[in-house]
């Protein structure tokens, strides 16, 4: 049997039920998508303030202890005939302040005191250990020179994240802790494995590969390594070698290899051993009232 037809009214008020029900399922819906998207916004921002209050906290975390040997912020090489060796000191305390080395107690025939700062990321420093590093070790070894090496971060920002130049420091500082007499060795390595800017860099279980292949395979480093040991130290040593203005060019600026010779900056080509060895020379005849101090062919 056939429905019977609706009327007009019956029709437009059927059309009017109708569309209410719509009106109110959008209207629950629209009500759970405020809920979701206010609970989602709101673990989002608790999320940002996390992540902000985290940087905070590392940002105004005090440095920890430093490494041993390393009262200064570098470490101090002194030579005789039977080799170079690290002068024993203690370490930074935690928080603490570095102590500058007294050169004056370094010996009576020590006339030139290098002191470098190096970050094992930079390629210019590459250059200068290459092109000078033996030279220096040889006056070193001879009495004439003493060397303070200062392992810094300014390269970070090439390392995509991973914080090679902090990580390559730290590992270098865990050599000056336990093993310091292998340091040079380590730091002629980790040049040697030097990545390029803009990539990830070594692992640190590179480093400690590379490191142990230097001579310093101690089971010490090796975890002092990995565990990334005296990164807060780093920190807090190149913040102070950015802010010491007597380690600013004339411009004002800071930049690796800083070099200075009885505390005068080295301004020459990194890779022009002459005209550093014209500088060491000049530093050596301005100590001994101008009489030249020899200085000794490097060995091969």
């Amino acid at each position: 049997m056939p429905e019977p037809r609706l009327t007009k009214d019956q029709r437009r008020a059927a059309a009017q039920e109708a569309a209410r029900i719509l009106r109110e399922k959008q209207k629950r819906k629209d009500r759970r998508n405020r809920i979701f998207l206010i609970g989602g916004s709101t673990v989002a921002i608790l999320a940002i303030f996390s992540v902000v209050a985290l940087v905070l906290i590392n940002a105004n975390k005090p440095a920890g202890p430093g490494p041993a040997n390393m009262a200064s912020d570098g470490i101090v090489f002194l030579g005789d005939s039977s080799g170079v060796k690290a002068v024993t000191t203690d370490a930074i305390p935690a928080n603490g302040k570095p102590t500058p080395t007294d050169t004056t107690a370094l010996g009576d025939t020590v006339k030139v005191n290098i002191v470098t700062y190096v970050d094992y990321r930079c390629p210019f420093c590459n250059q200068f250990e290459t092109t000078n590093g033996q030279t220096i070790q040889s006056l070193v070894q001879a009495g004439v020179a003493s060397l303070e090496v200062h392992p810094i971060s300014i390269l970070d920002r090439v390392s995509l994240g991973t914080k090679y130049s902090t990580r390559a420091a730290s590992a270098a500082a865990c050599v000056a802790n336990y093993d310091p007499d292998k340091f040079l060795d380590v730091q002629n390595a980790l040049f040697g494995s030097q990545p390029p800017e803009n990539t990830e860099g070594l692992t640190n279980d590179d480093l400690a590969s590379i490191i142990a292949g230097a001579g310093a395979d101690s089971a010490q480093i090796a975890a002092c390594v990995k565990d990334e040991k005296f990164t807060s130290w780093v920190t807090a040593a190149s913040t102070r070698a950015l802010a010491d203005p007597d380690l600013k060019d004339a411009n004002g600026d800071f930049g690796t290899p800083r070099v200075l010779v009885n505390g005068v900056l080295y301004t020459g080509a990194v890779d022009d051993a002459t005209a550093f060895q014209e500088f060491l020379a000049q530093a050596a005849v301005a100590v001994n009232g101008g009489t030249p101090t020899p200085t000794p062919t490097p060995t091969p």
